[in-house]
């Protein structure tokens, strides 16, 4: 599943080819993903302006002149690439709709933007969905209300995951893992953030002292902007709008180095894994307590 960095990558991907353009052309080739698609769909997206294209924790929210924003979540294999004109556009309607190839069989959602470039939502698994929010009420969505505070935002601090974690008796792996506490973690970048801190995931989350609590928020933070300047991790599906691999794996400490020796200087020991309420974590039991 895309965490903060690789749906963050996807945004920034986007937002060129989609901020101050009109979306032409909606083309909408199936009924639903993981569910339902709002109804009049494609209608209600033709001749909207995109006025901004935003994050909020795995999904990604695009502001129309219309006052709605259509909600993104790219789900387990979800890909939004970008495809830009193969000639000159006309000047109808549609006459640029013949310059690029044919959809592919998981192409389920097709954007025409007004310059002639293509957004194309391509989903193997169908486990991604779209919907349209009123804007000015879309944080209280079923799906955002709930949401924990931006980890790279300024609501974000010492104190606030202190006050959150300090009577949890959850382990810190699963702490941090929930949305309603923080928004956007996943279990690659918690697995780097606890190695970093020297904590054990499964440590119990309301024990461990303010000061090792508070160096969780700039390792956080660290973890997030360099894997967002890699392109994000790319394990399986995902993939940059280019089309390219994300890199950040290639700077993994510890997630899917079972085995291998750790990296922290003079330690000597190798990572670890064990499984967490269904996932792998990995660390090293020499640094991390």
């Amino acid at each position: 599943m895309p965490e903060l960095p690789e749906v963050e990558t996807v945004r920034r991907g986007l937002e060129p080819a989609m901020v101050g353009r009109v979306i032409a052309r909606a083309d909408i080739r199936r009924p639903n993903l993981r569910w339902a698609f709002p109804e009049n769909m494609a209608a209600r997206l033709t001749g909207k302006r995109v006025e901004r294209l935003r994050r909020r924790s795995k999904y990604i929210l695009c502001d129309l002149d219309s006052g709605e924003t259509l909600l993104i979540h790219l789900g387990m294999s979800g890909r939004m690439t970008i495809a830009p004109l193969d000639g000159v556009a006309g000047d109808i309607l549609g006459d640029f709709h013949h310059l690029h190839p044919a959809p592919a069989k998981h192409d389920h959602v097709v954007l025409d933007m007004d310059d002639g470039t293509r957004i194309t939502f391509n989903d193997a698994r169908r486990f991604g969905a779209m919907d349209l929010l009123d804007t000015k009420t879309a944080e209280n969505h079923k799906l955002l209300a709930s949401i924990g505070p931006e980890p790279l935002g300024n609501h974000f601090d010492g104190d606030y995951l202190a006050a959150r974690l300090k009577s949890k008796n959850t382990p810190i792996k699963t702490a941090l893992l929930d949305q309603n506490i923080v928004a956007g973690l996943g279990n690659i970048y918690v697995c780097e953030t606890l190695w970093r801190t020297g904590i054990a995931p499964m440590r119990k989350a309301g024990t461990l002292s303010k000061k090792r609590v508070e160096s969780l928020v700039p390792a956080i933070r660290d973890v997030l902007s360099e894997a967002i300047a890699a392109g994000g991790s790319s394990l399986q599906d995902h993939r940059q709008t280019n089309g390219e691999l994300g890199y950040f794996q290639h700077s993994f400490a510890v997630y899917g180095r079972e085995g291998e020796p750790c990296q922290n200087d003079g330690c000597g020991h190798s990572i670890k894994r064990i499984v967490q309420s269904g996932r792998s974590s990995f660390y090293c039991p020499k640094c991390q307590s």
